[in-house]
């Protein structure tokens, strides 16, 4: 029988310049993330280009959002499965680094379960409550009740990943992304431009292309000659390991979800202003994304790194590793801010063929772009604090800094001046604030003098 011992290949993490190891396992969880984007990137392209502004909104304006509530909420959840099985790979402890790789498959079992009933009772609800327009609205929730079929094998697959990146294993989570990325243009296409099912054939399309990448990431990990090694016979709930998870990743979750609504209160705001400013909204929201996918790709990145050197009590390299990824993502944030200011309206051009979405979606895009950069160091520190362990401290800044500073805003500031750039000007306030906060938390020291 083949050994199964930690690869010895993993500890470029653990040993060797910081950088290159960073930038090594940032660049398949890039790639990787970005292709994720692709799926509704492409869905966005093809509703924009061959059906219309309303299916448009339908599909990316507050479906995107109840969406990214629900499944933040999750992803949440799983980076305390992941912080806790990278700390576990690092320290070298095999046995009960199994034990947490079946745990959490369990976990993202279960959770997609409840999250596939929840979402679809509560569609038609969210929909009333964010103030979505009568032309739009069965739309959503056709598209949203079909979508949710999808959250049982996304979840899975997210944690299959993120066992992968535990044990210091970036890229092949971007193989399985780009052969699904292709699946989902190919169903897309047969789906709305030859079998004619308009947003329904989209929201299929998606389905099925989770599906594939669930099972191609479960035979994967099953092959894999490692401790994380996918066995049916060992699924399991551990509850001492359970509870790890839960008490690093629960906090995560409950800021995702507090994001979420403060999202969902932003969207409501965005609906008063009428259908083009939504689909104008879900057109900037692709551009928007691939900032969103540069500084969760380090935050991702980070977090595994901080957890591996920190269960093997590489205790500086844990705080050099902060430094290192802030300026490698500084770095990338400036080149994105310049390259979309300057190429804007192209994009725009790919979404959408209405003259009036494209003129209010390049307002909305020269306001938020230059500021891009007031968000970076909530991603970073963040990442690097929660892969020690602790997830408590980040969550209570993030609610307070990001989402009820927010939401207060929403409510004082906006009703007095009522438009579209007062709305988006939450964000960079909120950005600062909890920014200041984060750092002020990071100089005291506490995060990790606490978890020593």
């Amino acid at each position: 029988m083949k050994s199964i011992n930690i690869d010895s290949k993993q500890n470029s993490i653990t040993e060797g310049k910081i950088w290159k190891a960073l930038l090594t396992f940032f660049f398949p969880i890039l790639i990787g993330t970005l292709f994720q984007q692709l799926y509704n990137t492409i869905d966005a392209i093809i509703v924009g280009k061959f059906l219309d502004k309303e299916s448009l909104a339908a599909v990316g304006g507050g479906t995107a959002v109840y969406l990214t509530l629900i499944i933040g909420f999750f992803v949440g959840i799983s980076s305390g499965a992941g912080v806790v099985i990278a700390q576990l790979y690092g320290a070298k402890r095999e046995a009960e680094a199994s034990r947490a790789a079946h745990t959490s498959l369990s976990l993202s079992l279960i959770g997609g379960a409840i999250m596939t009933l929840g979402g679809v009772l509560a569609s038609r609800w969210v929909m009333d409550i964010t103030k979505t327009p009568d032309d739009i609205k069965e739309l959503s929730i056709q598209y949203l009740n079909i979508f949710f079929v999808s959250m049982i094998p996304m979840f899975v697959y997210n944690m299959a990943s993120g066992i992968l990146r535990a044990a210091g294993d970036s890229k092949t989570p971007l193989y399985i992304l780009i052969a699904a990325v292709f699946t989902n243009i190919i169903l897309d296409s047969l789906f709305v431009l030859v079998f004619d099912w308009k947003v329904a054939g989209v929201a299929w399309a998606t389905v099925l292309s989770q599906i594939e990448s669930m099972i191609v990431s479960l035979v994967i990990l099953y092959k894999k000659n490692s401790c994380v090694q996918f066995r049916f016979r060992k699924i399991e709930l551990n509850i001492p390991i359970l509870l790890k998870m839960l008490k690093i990743g629960f906090p995560a979750g409950i800021q995702s979800t507090f994001y979420g609504l403060s999202n969902i209160i932003i969207q409501s705001a965005i609906n008063s202003f009428g259908t083009t400013t939504i689909a104008a909204w879900a057109a900037y929201s692709k551009i928007d994304a691939v900032f969103w996918t540069i500084v969760n790709a380090m935050g991702v990145a980070v977090t595994t790194f901080a957890g591996q050197n920190y269960g093997a009590g590489k205790i500086r390299r844990v705080t050099r590793s902060m430094w290192e990824s802030f300026f490698i993502t500084l770095i990338f944030t400036i080149f994105s801010t310049v390259f979309f200011w300057l190429t804007g309206r192209l994009w725009f051009n790919l979404f959408a063929k209405d003259a009036d979405v494209i003129l209010s979606g390049m307002e909305m895009m020269h306001f938020l772009v230059p500021v891009w950069v007031t968000y970076i160091s909530i991603e970073i520190l963040s990442g690097v604090i929660r892969g020690t362990g602790d997830s408590f401290i980040p969550m209570i800044i993030s609610l307070f800094g990001i989402c009820a500073l927010r939401i207060f805003w929403l409510f004082t500031a906006v009703p007095h001046f009522n438009t579209v750039k007062s709305v988006i000007a939450s964000y960079p306030i909120t950005w600062v604030v909890t920014s200041i906060a984060f750092w002020i938390y990071w100089f005291t020291g506490k995060w990790l003098k606490h978890h020593r």
